[in-house]
């Protein structure tokens, strides 16, 4: 069966009372980073905005905790932080229309949920949920994007401590099932210690065995990397031929690499300053139609907070973003909901286990 993307069901704006609905008001920003007083603050929904009776236009990459400034009939969606003295900040907090903002909470609504009871069990991934019909619908969706999308890869170390883990996402990423590869410090530094000695965090990455001085390891490739000045440099300097670092390398995949105080080093790429950081990684999750984050509970939340849960395509047709988070904990996956990414498909188990069976799933 060929996968298609659901179709978006737009809001009818010729019902009462959307229909009659005045434009919607501003107030421009007191100072440079300060939003007036009753700003409208977005979700990860479609959100519209009604410029004048009868005209609504969608918010395009709407993201949560971000204002709406509006200018020369264009809304954008943007930190608050961005805004300049002056500009047009949408104002009203209500979400069904009165004040000129519309969030639309149904528009990717499949039949089956409209005839779900009001009480049932397992509404939320757990340890007991089944995960066969979630894994069906990735694997559909990551042939779909991989031509049509644009796949973005949340990675906590985990994934670099396995011999069989670490394949298997070198294997998606020569694929193309990867477009763009979001991690920290850890990720990186443990990847090519697998690559140099095989081991992660001083361990053997097949056999978990203890290796002699291992707890160096990771130290000095931190030391190797940055006398080299880059992982680039690195890995042809040291003659790398395999690892997830050298695949993106090779694949000319982008990867940014946010800093956090626990980091030893850190590797050259490193992005140290939060703000900058947060702007490079947004960079990607703007243009994501699919994102899978794995075993990274900080990094899973930040990037569901700043990734529309829909995207304008360029015919103009509308398309959910599909976000998965694989942890082996359900506290993980439940924290990214709780901090309002609720569209996310949760999948509790092991990364190694979901990884390795992703991979040879997609090679069939």
């Amino acid at each position: 069966m060929t996968f298609t993307l659901p179709e978006y069901k737009a809001p009818d704006f010729s019902r009462s009372p959307l229909n009659s609905v005045p434009g919607v008001r501003t107030e421009a920003a007191p100072g440079d980073g300060i939003a007036p007083d009753n700003y409208h603050a977005t979700s990860n929904y479609p959100e519209y905005v009604c410029l004048e009776k009868g005209k609504w236009i969608l918010v395009p990459e709407s993201r949560m905790d971000c204002v709406l400034v509006l200018k020369d009939d264009i809304v954008e969606a943007t930190e608050a932080r961005r805004l300049k003295k002056g500009d047009q900040v949408v104002i009203g907090r209500t979400e069904n229309g009165e004040e000129g903002v519309f969030v639309h909470t149904e528009g990717f609504n499949e039949e089956s949920q409209k005839f779900c009871e009001k009480f049932s069990f397992r509404t939320r991934g757990t340890r007991e949920t089944p995960f066969s019909r979630s894994y069906d619908a990735l694997y559909d969706i990551m042939r779909h994007d991989r031509q049509y999308g644009y796949i973005v890869w949340v990675l906590g170390p985990a994934v670099a401590f396995d011999k069989d883990s670490r394949e298997a996402m070198q294997g998606i990423i020569k694929s193309g099932f990867c477009h763009a590869l979001l991690a920290g410090n850890a990720l990186a530094t443990h990847d090519l210690e697998a690559s140099l000695f095989q081991t992660g965090l001083g361990q053997d990455i097949y056999s978990q065995a203890p290796i002699r001085h291992g707890h160096y390891h990771h130290l000095d490739v931190l030391n190797t990397v940055r006398r080299f000045g880059s992982i680039s440099a690195a890995i042809k300097g040291l003659e790398i031929k395999e690892g997830i670092m050298h695949t993106c390398e090779k694949a000319g995949v982008p990867y940014v690499l946010a800093g956090s105080i626990r980091d030893d080093g850190p590797l050259p790429e490193i992005v140290a300053d939060v703000y900058e950081a947060q702007d490079a990684m947004r960079t990607h999750a703007r243009k994501a139609t699919t994102v899978i984050s794995m075993a990274t509970q900080l990094h899973s939340i930040a990037v569901g907070n700043m990734t529309p849960g829909y995207r304008i395509m360029p015919e103009g047709t509308v398309r959910p973003v599909y976000f998965y988070i694989v942890d082996i904990s359900e506290f993980s996956v439940d924290k990214l909901a709780n901090r309002g990414s609720t569209q996310a498909t949760a999948v509790v188990t092991n990364v190694q286990d979901f990884i390795v069976n992703l991979h040879k799933s997609l090679m069939k």
